[in-house]
This record gives C-alpha cells, sequence and structure tokens, in this order.
C-alpha cells in the first residue's frame, strides 16, 4: 500500500455516493470524529477508512511506503478551485491604484488595460517564460491546499497564443503535482481591429479547429471551452454559436456569464445545458430557476466581486432555489489571489454562506463543475487520495485563520506528500 494515515482526530468526508449537493443538503457536510486511520493503496485512491484500531488490525501485515501521524487532526478532500486564469506574463499592479480611485472593469478595459494589456504581454513571451510563471503560482495553489484546478487559456485571442497557452499547461503536468481540467478560452474579449462576429469566426473556424486537431494527435487535453458572454463582448448570439461548437465537438461548456451586465447568459447557459457558468453577479431570477433545473452549476469567484466592487452574487437565492455552488479563485491579473481559504472565507463572510456550503462549493461541487464529482471532492472508498492535512482538530481552522497557510499541516496527491507545511 502507498500511505497510511493515522491518528486522525476528523475525517471530513463531505458526502458519499453523490457527485454534488443543492440546497439545504450543502450543509449536511458529512464529518467523522474519534481516533481514526486512513489508507490509500498503490494506484492513489482510497481504500478504507475508520477507527484507528480496527484499521491497524486489518492491515497489520501490509507494508506501507509512507506512514503519516495526523497527530489528532483534521483530514479533508483537497481543494478543487473550479476558476482560473493561471497562464499569463505582465501583471496589471498599476491598474489596482485605478480600481481603487474608481475605475470601472469596462472602463479600465477601453483604456486599453485589462485583458488588452495582458494579451500583448502573453503574446511577446515565449513557451518556457510564461511555463516558469505558472509553475510556482501552481505551486502556490498547492500549499493552500488546492489539489486540481480548471485552468483557462484566454489572453492570446489569435490562434498561436491560444496554442501556446495551452500547450503551457500540458508541460506545467509533469511540473506540478497539481491536477489540471484544461479550458480553451479564445473567446476571452474581442480583439482590436475585429467585430464581435469577426472574433466570433475566428475562434470557431480557425482556433477550436487547432485546438480539436492539438486534441485528436495527443498533444492537448483539452476538455472545457469557454467564452466571455456579457454586453459588448461576445453578446448572446456569439456566445450561442461558440459554445454549440465546443458542444458539438464534445467539449465542456464553461463560460463566464452575467457579470457586468444582465444579458441573460445563465438562461443560455441552462438553454444549451452547461456544465458550469462562473460569476452571475447580474444573474436574473428566471436565470436561477433555469440553471436550477437544468443542473449548470454556478461557480462563484469572490475576489472579483471584492476587487471591482461589484455587487455580490446572490448567493442566498440560489442556494434556496436548488442552483448547484461551487467556488474558485479567479485568479488572472486583475484579481490575484491563489489560495482557495481566503475563498472560502470571502464567501462566508461577503456572500453569507455557512462554513458547511463553503466546504462542499470547494470541494464536491467544484469536482462536479469539471466533470470530476465521482471521483474527486469527497473521501470515499475508491475515489482519488487528494487529502488535506490540519494542525488542527477541527476543519474550519482552515477558513477561519485568514490569510495564511499554517493551520495546513500537509498536502497529499494521489497517495503522495507533495506539500508539507514546516
Amino acid at each position: 500500500m502507498k500511505l497510511l494515515i493515522k491518528n486522525i482526530g476528523q475525517l471530513v468526508l463531505v458526502t458519499s455516493g453523490t457527485e454534488y449537493l443543492a440546497g439545504e443538503d450543502m450543509n449536511k457536510i458529512q464529518v467523522k470524529e474519534g481516533k481514526l486511520a486512513l489508507v490509500v493503496g498503490e494506484d492513489g485512491r482510497i481504500v478504507d477508512y475508520g477507527d484507528e484500531e480496527q484499521i491497524l488490525d486489518k492491515y497489520k501485515d501490509v507494508n506501507f511506503k509512507s506512514v503519516l501521524d495526523a497527530k489528532g487532526g483534521a483530514v479533508l478532500p483537497g481543494l478543487i478551485d473550479g476558476h482560473t486564469h493561471p497562464v499569463w506574463a505582465g501583471d496589471r499592479v498599476h491598474e489596482f491604484a485605478l480600481k481603487l480611485s474608481g475605475a470601472s472593469y469596462m472602463e479600465v478595459h477601453k483604456a486599453g488595460g485589462g485583458i488588452n494589456f495582458t494579451v500583448e504581454k502573453t503574446r511577446s513571451a515565449s513557451e518556457d517564460e510564461l511555463v516558469n510563471l505558472l509553475v510556482p503560482r501552481l505551486q502556490r495553489m498547492m500549499m493552500a491546499g488546492t489539489t486540481t484546478a480548471e485552468c483557462k487559456s484566454g489572453y492570446g485571442l489569435e490562434v498561436e497564443t491560444e496554442m501556446k497557452m495551452l500547450k503551457v499547461l500540458e508541460k506545467a503536468r509533469s511540473r506540478v503535482p497539481v491536477e489540471i481540467s484544461s479550458t480553451f478560452c479564445g473567446a476571452h474579449s474581442v480583439p482590436k481591429g475585429k467585430t464581435p462576429a469577426e472574433s466570433t469566426k475566428d475562434v470557431i473556424e480557425v482556433q477550436l479547429k487547432a485546438v480539436l486537431e492539438a486534441n485528436s494527435r495527443g498533444e492537448l487535453n483539452v476538455e472545457n471551452i469557454d467564452v466571455f458572454c456579457e454586453k459588448g463582448v461576445f453578446e448572446l448570439e456569439e456566445s450561442k454559436q461558440i459554445l454549440q461548437a465546443g458542444k458539438n465537438a464534445g467539449l465542456r461548456l464553461n463560460f463566464h456569464g452575467d457579470e457586468l451586465y444582465p444579458l441573460g447568459g445563465a438562461e443560455l447557459g441552462a438553454d444549451l445545458e452547461a456544465r458550469a457558468i462562473s460569476h452571475l453577479e447580474e444573474i436574473s431570477d428566471d436565470g436561477i430557476q433555469r440553471m436550477a433545473k437544468s443542473g449548470s452549476v454556478a461557480v462563484i469567484l469572490p475576489s472579483t466581486a471584492y476587487i471591482l466592487r461589484l455587487k455580490a452574487p446572490p448567493v442566498r437565492s440560489m442556494i434556496k432555489n436548488g442552483v448547484i455552488v461551487a467556488l474558485g479563485t479567479d485568479f488572472n491579473p486583475n484579481a490575484h489571489c491563489l489560495s482557495m481559504p481566503t475563498i472560502m472565507h470571502l464567501a462566508c463572510v461577503n456572500l453569507r454562506m455557512s462554513l458547511n456550503e463553503a466546504l462542499a462549493a470547494a470541494t464536491i461541487n467544484a469536482a462536479h463543475s469539471i466533470g470530476r464529482g465521482s471521483t474527486h471532492g469527497s473521501i470515499q472508498v475508491g475515489k482519488v487520495g487528494d487529502l488535506v492535512l490540519l494542525r488542527e482538530r477541527k476543519w474550519e481552522h482552515l477558513v477561519y485563520q485568514l490569510g495564511d497557510n499554517q493551520s495546513i499541516s500537509c498536502v497529499i496527491k494521489n497517495g503522495d506528500v507533495v506539500f508539507k507545511n514546516k
């Protein structure tokens, strides 16, 4: 066997037998207390857990490659970041003061900043330069408990740079033990000199075609397609064309909607049976009802509303109406946050989610948003051995202790210790 963890004081299963939690069930987190142990097999999957005395007796004749003493601390599933933009060059710290002085996201964008600034810097960066920028970002995510992350392209807006970004994500897989769900986001913005219609045509006929060909050759493993469905960018008809093309090609629909204007992105996503829709600060009541019916996951990004001083997404209404709610950092040059525990804290304080709801959103529901609800996001026999060990006996310390990772003892991916806090 690969791993034995003993002397666990609290084992946070989250759920058993379900691929997501919605509505009142988000508060029904499953937790075991006592002196417990957990076993991970050679394949990196959870084999067993339970009372320590019984586990040690059951596996007394088994050799373990690694034995960890949890010292009475809590063990919970590895965190899953449901929305990130981690491949880029050129920070936007100079824009932070503009935003603090009152400039809106679209005002910065129209002045040549925002996405367009990052596009220019990312286009000029080499593949190796982007890999060297990405790797430490993923490592910092891991140090904060993230073991799986959705990662987008989107700072190329033309085929050469979009493909470069997706290739960078592939290279990172062997450099950092954070599992990546790769997303093609060539429709992140309308590039200079093009109309939305021209850009839509290029995304579908040139960029997406190249991505799919690279997927078929085994050079890329892109799972999802994204579009910035927003007034003045890709509006409903353009977004529908792009998403439908991706769906026809077998990609999961996982896109930006209703962030700055109530355009109807949630309704569009529900009609297309999108797996996930992010942001949703401006979602309508009808959009909430239709997402609940379609089963589309609302990936909420507390750092974005916080930094841009947007109105908060109506998370309480979403949960009340049965929408599946997940969380993500939205890590990008505009929202520079790599820590899921910080996001969970913001979700609790600013969006009024309970601690249990935030944990469900950062584990099983985020897993479901990227098609991994059956394999990730909870502690169950047969699921991946992705775990976070805490120094504290109560898992809530992960959220309660704001601003550092000192509550984390170590992070485990597929049964291997990938980070140990000193």
